[in-house]
Formats: C-alpha cells, sequence, structure tokens
C-alpha cells in the first residue's frame, strides 16, 4: 500500500514536531509545507520538500491525502474549513478554535459535510493514558470520587521576552496549558459539568494569571482539584513526569494525577496501584495490596500520526472528534470565567 501524503501547515515548533514524525512514519510521508515566512523556506528544504504559501496553492498543485494544521489559533477554524470544502481530511492542532463560539460553527460544518477531522489532543494517543484509562474502566478502583491533578512548572523569564503577547489577554496558563489537561480528566474521570477558580497573578504580576487553584465537578458525581502554575519551581506536571517528551528533564517518583474511587487509587503516570484486597472489608486500618501497572512510554505523536492515516483510509473514527474539541475548549473558556466572576460555573452536558 503506497503511504499517505501528509501536507503540514505551519513550520513553528508544534509542526516541525509533526513533520518529523510524517517523516518516520511507515505509513504516511511528509509531502508539502505550507508556511509564508522565510524561516520555512529552509525546513522545507532539509526536509526534501515543496513549500507553499497558502493551502490554495497547495490544494491547486499538489493536492495530498490530507493536512495538518499547525498553525497559529485564530487561523484554526477559517483553514480547517478550507480543507473540508476542499475535501480533504484534517489533523487540526489545539485548540479547536480561539472561542467557543467559532469552534461551534466548525463543529457544525463538520456534522454536515462528514468530514474527517481529527483534533491534536496528542495526549490521547499517549499509551500511558491508555493504561490509566483501561484500569479505571475495570473497575479495580470501584466508584470513582476525586481526582487530585497538578500542572506546575516554571516559565522562564525568556519564555515572556521571547513572546510579549505571553503576558497579556488571550494568553495566560489557563488558555495556553490547561486544555491539555482538561482532555487528560475527560478521558480519565468523564464530563466536567461545573468549576471554581483562583487565579493570581502575584508571583510576576502581568495582566494574565500565573497560579490557578481549580475545582472541579463531573457528570458521575466524582470531584476534582486540580493546581496550575507557571511560576512553581515543581516537577508535577505531564512533560516531567511522563517521559514522553525528551526535551523536558523527568523525574521518576513525581505523578500529576491521582485517581481515587471507592476500592483504590492509580498515580499517574508512575502507575502506582493500591486498592484493597476484600472490598466487603475497606477500612484506613487496613492494608492496601500495592503494585505498579505495567505500560509502556513512547511518542504520542508518532501514535497520532497512524490514527490520522486510519481515519483518511476509513478505518477509524477519530479518537478526539470537533466536538471533544470544542468540550475542552468550553471547559478551559468556563475555568476562565469562574476566575473572573468568583462564582460556579456550571457547564451543560451535550
Amino acid at each position: 500500500m503506497p503511504k499517505l501524503r501528509i501536507a503540514v501547515a505551519g513550520a513553528g515548533y508544534i509542526g516541525q514536531a509533526h513533520m518529523d514524525v510524517a517523516r518516520r512514519s511507515p505509513t504516511c510521508t511528509l509531502s508539502a509545507v505550507v508556511d509564508p515566512s522565510p524561516a520555512a523556506v529552509a525546513l522545507a528544504a532539509a526536509a526534501g520538500v515543496p513549500l507553499y504559501a497558502s493551502l490554495e496553492e497547495l490544494f491547486a498543485k499538489d493536492r495530498p491525502d490530507g493536512v495538518i494544521l499547525a498553525t497559529p489559533n485564530q487561523l484554526h477554524v477559517p483553514q480547517a474549513l478550507a480543507c473540508i470544502a476542499a475535501g480533504l481530511p484534517v489533523l487540526l492542532e489545539k485548540p479547536i478554535a480561539p472561542s467557543v463560539a467559532e469552534g461551534t460553527t466548525l463543529v457544525d460544518a463538520v456534522k454536515r459535510s462528514g468530514a474527517k477531522l481529527l483534533i491534536g489532543h496528542h495526549r490521547a494517543h499517549s499509551p500511558i493514558m491508555a493504561k490509566a484509562r483501561e484500569v479505571v474502566a475495570s473497575g479495580q478502583l470501584g466508584r470513582l470520587v476525586a481526582v487530585v491533578g497538578s500542572a506546575t512548572f516554571f516559565k522562564p523569564d525568556q519564555y515572556y521576552s521571547d513572546g510579549p503577547w505571553r503576558r497579556e489577554p488571550g494568553a495566560g496558563p489557563i488558555l495556553l496549558n490547561m486544555i491539555h489537561e482538561v482532555h487528560n480528566l475527560r478521558m480519565l474521570c468523564g464530563d466536567i459539568v461545573a468549576v471554581q477558580a483562583f487565579a493570581s497573578s502575584a508571583t510576576r504580576s502581568f495582566a494574565v494569571e500565573d497560579t490557578v487553584a481549580i475545582n472541579l465537578r463531573f457528570s458521575n458525581g466524582a470531584l476534582g482539584t486540580f493546581m496550575l502554575s507557571d511560576t512553581a519551581a515543581s516537577a508535577r506536571s505531564w512533560e516531567q513526569t511522563s517521559q514522553e517528551n525528551k526535551a523536558y528533564p523527568s523525574y521518576d517518583d513525581e505523578d500529576c494525577y491521582v485517581i481515587s474511587g471507592t476500592n483504590g487509587s492509580l498515580s499517574v503516570p508512575t502507575m502506582r496501584l493500591k486498592t484493597y484486597p476484600r472490598p466487603e472489608d475497606r477500612s484506613w486500618w487496613k492494608p492496601f495490596e500495592v503494585g505498579t501497572v505495567g505500560m509502556v512510554r513512547d511518542d504520542p505523536l508518532k501514535h497520532q500520526i497512524e490514527h490520522f492515516g486510519a481515519v483518511i483510509r476509513g478505518e477509524a473514527e477519530p479518537l478526539v472528534s470537533a466536538r471533544d474539541g470544542l468540550l475542552n475548549l468550553n471547559v478551559t473558556e468556563a475555568i476562565v470565567e469562574a476566575a473572573r466572576t468568583g462564582r460556579v460555573v456550571e457547564l451543560a452536558t451535550q
């Protein structure tokens, strides 16, 4: 079977990561780069593929089997709609859109057209997450009661000097980082139906938050707490615990999620499992059976592009649909609103 030809639009950091996995894929190949910036010339040349300044030029000259959109957020919806109109499958980087209203427009277009559109919440393709979901679904933990999560890390000053826009409204760790966590929490614990939040900018004094404490209520009745900070000298983040992105130092003794049920708890990503051997004899005076769930660590982007290929060939439905992407964005916007107003924000189940 010939390899699927995949074009990558947007040659920034994440676009280059997509280019790399496409070139290494056993079933896909990088066919073109789409980016009007001068820096993209050298990147396309190094990859040995043609460079186009726009999607329209790509469609006219070199129609691929699928397109990965790794462009700025404000371009996500119009470019995805252009791909849908051209009849091309799309892997659209998260977030689905800059706002829920725009995301709704895209979801409606996907419904009407039956388009093949996958949202790039790449952690959904993590073997660690797959194993954690398997444990929860197996019932070993009993009925879910609570989840404690964190994404606490320290972004250096250069991160903000290189991109001053990151200090301004429209940025901040809720919008830039929390959407990853929202999808992980939804995969592990179910839909989120209400949020509360306190936000602080006391450390950096920017116009956006640097630290947020979040409460969550899930549709199954479980509750959650989440600590988010980009100014905390801490290793309790997915990047610093999962070992999936080798650019980050990692620590074997740290977790970023602890999921607790009526019969046990699972810490992720160390996968330490504590369960009562006899559910009828549970008590804090009784010892747990303690073990570690076997799993593998692997690059989720590698698994994601293989899944995208399966979607293109009609062998699979998108693991992260447009609706999923919209729900993640809806929760993220609700956290922003809860932090701004100090009230509980209820989310309608969809």
